[in-house]
């Protein structure tokens, strides 16, 4: 996929927590793509632990997990829509849902962008739902509720389900457990938004590893899969026609003789398809770099990077691909770096810009 020229100027959403922190709801800045300057908006849509944001490719609209545990009275999450006003960037509720499970995590759009996916963590299930005309969502239309545990008996006790996102020609959908060691695949119905058991139904990882986040490489030949549990990064040969994953490589994101707490959380390749990042929390609090080997998508290190700041729960790459912009949760900021387009390196540009218990970052064009 081609990079486009720098110079477009961008809205940026950051979804937070809010419980027991100061955050309000979904924040916005403002991006100017060819300095990687932030300019803060401010609070654009007030809302309750809005953790993960994604929008619609139309940039109309934008839609929100909130990630509790209690709705309407009910043991679930929800999810919010929201109308973006892409002149001053405000947010309008158009409606909120339940997710049908706990503790929604994460939220994709399908390649259609009728349907949203959403993962709910402590409900260990997926769910989709139809997107209306209006940009609000109906009442969930495909739900599974995973089933199983794994080797930690603290963390893998019963499913969790941490990611979901379709294929890139949209017949599946994929889902990482983290508490299976599985990504379960799907069949995805993109006329009725129903999940079917495909075959083969998952592709297993090592016990323990904990997996987290997936990203399919830009020419959809490849994957590459983030574990928590085991701070490691597996590279997947993707087979379009089967829709299945297969695991050409694990490797570690820390040195060898790290010896602190292992809690990787975000993966992200770069639109150019030449690199893939992915973060470290724990007292590591970086990412880790790699050079991506174009035909046979195998990866080799290419640096590991401080994110300066606390807990790194999430990273984005702007549109241009010349900026990484770094979400430190704990140090409650956005840390901003320039790639360099022939090593991949991360530098520091200086700007940090402060937003409360910061989780997701996603852009969208301004006008």
């Amino acid at each position: 996929m081609a990079q486009k020229s720098g110079g477009s100027p961008y809205l940026v959403y950051v979804g937070t927590y809010t419980t027991k922190q100061t955050s309000k709801g979904i924040y916005a800045y403002r991006f100017d793509a060819t300095s990687g300057q932030l300019t803060a908006i401010g609070l654009a849509g007030e809302s309750t632990d809005p953790s993960f944001v994604a929008v619609h490719p139309s940039g109309k609209y934008l839609y929100a997990v909130n990630e509790i545990g209690d709705f309407n009275g009910a043991k679930s999450g929800a999810i919010s829509s929201f109308a973006i006003d892409r002149k001053s960037g405000a947010l309008k509720l158009l409606n909120q849902v339940s997710t049908h499970g706990a503790g929604p995590c994460y939220v994709s759009l399908d390649k259609s962008g009728r349907f949203v996916l959403v993962a709910n963590y402590d409900g260990g299930s997926v769910a989709t739902f139809v997107i209306q005309d209006d940009g609000g969502l109906s009442l969930v239309k495909g739900f599974v509720e995973h089933s199983g545990s794994s080797v930690d008996k603290e963390r893998q006790a019963a499913p969790h389900a941490h990611w979901i996102g379709v294929s890139p020609d949209n017949r599946f959908a994929m889902a990482a457990d983290l508490g299976l060691d599985d990504v379960l695949i799907y069949k995805f119905d993109d006329v009725q938004g129903k999940l079917m058991p495909n075959n083969p139904p998952y592709a297993q990882l090592k016990p323990g590893s904990g997996p987290r986040h997936l990203a399919f490489h830009p020419n959809g030949k490849f994957a590459y899969l983030v574990s928590e549990m085991s701070s490691t990064l597996t590279a997947f040969a993707y087979s379009a026609q089967k829709g299945s994953l297969s695991a050409l490589q694990t490797l570690p994101m820390l040195p060898a003789d790290y010896s602190g707490v292992r809690e990787a959380a975000e993966i992200v390749v770069h639109p150019s398809g030449k690199f893939v990042y992915a973060s470290n929390r724990g007292t590591a609090n970086s990412i880790a770099a790699y050079k991506i080997d174009p035909s046979k998508g195998t990866l080799t290190p290419a640096g590991l990077f401080s994110t300066k700041g606390q807990i790194p729960r999430n990273f984005v790459i702007d549109p241009t691909g010349q900026f990484l912009l770094a979400a430190n949760e704990d140090s409650g900021n956005i840390v901003v770096f320039r790639i360099d387009a022939v090593t991949g390196a991360l530098t520091p540009t200086g700007q940090v810009e402060e937003v409360p218990a910061p989780v997701c970052i996603t852009f969208v064009p301004a006008e």
